[in-house]
């Protein structure tokens, strides 16, 4: 659902510099390689970035094993547009990945993030995997963030929210717990 919802986003890549943070096994950079001009994949996973090169071998994507906890091995206002999906949630404090998105970015760049709604945690619900070493169902470490939370860290790097939005299974089922938020962020025009 998460790259239905990226897919959905007004992003206008074309012809941008995107930096993809957590890009996991290359599903979502396979698709970002046919429409922007140039991208930074970061991920912490070795062997997630093994599954992405795999999958993914456009020449115009550069693959750096990193801890986005970190400063950003990535030059300041440098790209066009930052992308997380699914990936905030495993990050305990916010607002230093915020602020080096917020860095990386050109003046009227865009970040665009999709999570895991809180709600949906709070409820129980966390990422998990099948341990190929014990065939055991594992839950990923995860931290519960408001809503609030990711605008508040977006707000206090110097972002401006452009949009954010709850996503359900089943649109028409108000009622149900919303499977996922996102929020696309703007960094200001450059004043001329």
């Amino acid at each position: 659902m998460a790259a239905s919802v990226l897919r959905q986003a007004d992003l206008a890549l074309t012809g941008r510099a995107v930096i993809e943070v957590g890009c996991g096994t290359g599903f979502n950079t396979e698709w970002l390689a046919g429409e922007a001009s140039r991208i930074i994949a970061l991920d912490f996973s070795e062997g997630m970035l093994l599954r992405a090169r795999a999958r993914v071998g456009a020449p115009h994507v550069q693959w750096l094993r990193h801890d986005i906890r970190e400063a950003w091995p990535v030059a300041a206002r440098s790209t066009d547009v930052v992308i997380a999906t699914l990936v905030f949630e495993h990050v305990e404090h916010l607002l230093p990945a915020f602020a080096e998105a917020f860095r990386c970015l050109r003046p009227g760049g865009d970040f665009f993030l999709c999570e895991l709604h809180p709600a949906r945690q709070l409820h129980g619900r966390r990422a998990e995997f099948v341990n190929p070493a014990t065939g055991l169902l594992e839950q990923v470490p995860s931290f519960v963030h408001s809503v609030t939370a990711y605008a508040d860290a977006g707000f206090a790097s110097g972002f401006f929210m452009q949009r954010m939005d709850e996503w359900r299974d089943s649109p028409a089922r108000e009622a149900e717990l919303p499977r996922l938020f996102s929020a696309h962020f703007k960094v200001p025009a450059a004043e001329s």
